[in-house]
């Protein structure tokens, strides 16, 4: 806070500083595109600051989560009950998906299979094959790593949860014994969460390189070419959140807009970079603060990045259909279905995979024999829908951490109540020893 005879000047919130990064990214790809360019080493450093917390932040809040309440019969009814509503909200973002692409016809009409043909998706098709063999098992098996410091080192998230499940169920058998390890992670999260608080204030920085070389590439111009697919994304994902997800919030008694509010820093930070690991730690603090225990937060949120991606499945259901619509392919309602009931499965458990959405994607026209070229003609505005997409895999998530809390009987009404007001008072529930 600045102060002057007479005048105070508060320091502009983290939103405000984004929102101001954003806008003056816009500008320097606009006016500036080479400058726009150079300086995205700038977003590949924040991003990179990022990631580099998350590893220890999800070990240590995880492992304190679990092992604090020394209850781990709970465990299992909480996943079975996290990975039960990711697949009804799966399915419900491939309905709208689906139902959006029907009902606009975004594909209709538009003539750019052509010009897409010597573009190189060498890179995204390579990875076809290992998609169209992902099974169930692959999945499974994947999630157990051969080596904690070797998946950390990867950010593979998933892995990283599974092992601090076992460590923290560990420390509960160990009981008094454990203390010390106890007291070490409480440390460490304390740290972590400072750690957080420090990176989060180079977020307007990261923001105004990664938009000022997104546009300074591509240019705005590029947006009136593919209006009809991104504004037919974008409608589809916001009628997602306000029919979707605010249904699952009054169902859960969730105050869906006080939530929204409070994840907006959380929300631009995954809309202006289009990584969803940017916006992961902020979102975790913010969801604790919200009302969510820590042991739900640590288990929902970060599994939800690997099984959760309503953003990203309702984009893939829309731009396969976008593509055959281009293509003039009539796909027949029982064949959508079957595509439907595909990407149920192929979307899960990808997450790490790079470009994931445009992989499945290709993967998806390859088994319904859909043109190939259709990725290549969405590669020239996929970071545009990237921003969208990951934004709402944010929403989804948070919103599934509360409806799943409050499916607990955990959800605190009291911190939901003062949540965003003077009376908040934030607490981390850390405790030094195992229950």
């Amino acid at each position: 806070m600045l102060k002057f005879p007479g005048l105070t000047l508060k320091k502009p919130t983290l939103s405000t500083q984004v929102i101001i990064g954003l806008v003056i990214g816009v500008l320097i790809g606009v006016y500036f595109p080479q400058l726009g360019i150079d300086i995205k080493p700038l977003a590949d450093i924040f991003l990179r600051m990022i990631k580099m917390l998350i590893a220890p932040l999800i070990f240590a809040t995880l492992v304190i989560g679990i092992a604090g309440t020394g209850d781990h019969k709970n465990l299992g009814r909480l996943g079975f009950k996290t990975i039960l509503y990711f697949e009804v909200a799966t399915c419900f973002a491939l309905v709208v998906g689906l139902v959006v692409a029907n009902w606009l016809q975004p594909g209709a009409g538009v003539d750019l299979l052509n010009n897409a043909k010597d573009t190189d998706i060498s890179g995204i098709t390579g990875s076809i094959s290992a998609v169209q063999n992902h099974t169930f098992w692959d999945t499974l098996v994947h999630m157990f790593p051969t080596s904690v410091v070797q998946a950390m080192a990867e950010g593979e998230i998933l892995q990283i949860v599974v092992f601090s499940v076992f460590f923290a169920l560990a420390i509960i058998s160990a009981g008094e014994k454990a203390r010390p390890i106890m007291g070490a992670l409480n440390s460490l999260a304390e740290i972590m969460f400072e750690f957080v608080g420090k990176v989060m204030a180079f977020a307007p920085m990261g923001v105004m390189a990664a938009v000022g070389a997104t546009v300074g590439t591509n240019g705005l111009g590029v947006l009136v070419v593919y209006a009809k697919l991104v504004g037919s994304l974008y409608l589809a994902l916001v009628l997602f959140v306000f029919l979707v997800l605010w249904s699952a919030c009054v169902i859960a008694r969730v105050p869906f807009l006080k939530l929204m509010k409070g994840i907006k820093d959380a929300f631009l930070l995954a809309f202006s970079t289009a990584s969803s690991e940017s916006a992961l730690p902020k979102a975790m603090e913010t969801m604790e603060r919200f009302g969510v225990p820590k042991n739900v937060v640590s288990f929902v949120i970060p599994t939800g990045y690997s099984f959760n991606l309503d953003g990203s499945t309702l984009y893939v259901a829309l731009a396969a259909l976008f593509i055959a619509q281009m293509a003039g392919i009539q796909m027949p309602l029982d064949q959508q279905i079957m595509m439907m009931l595909t990407l149920m499965i192929t979307t899960k458990g990808i997450a790490a995979v790079p470009r994931a959405s445009l992989v499945v994607l290709a993967a998806t026209l390859t088994a319904f024999g859909l043109p190939m070229e259709g990725v290549a003609v969405i590669l020239g505005v996929d970071h545009f829908l990237d921003m969208a997409r990951t934004s709402v895999n944010l929403v989804g998530n948070c919103v599934a951490c509360a409806v799943v809390a409050r499916w607990e009987g955990v959800l605190s009404d009291e911190k939901m109540a003062v949540f965003g007001t003077e009376d908040e008072v934030f607490e981390p529930e850390f405790s030094p020893t195992p229950a």
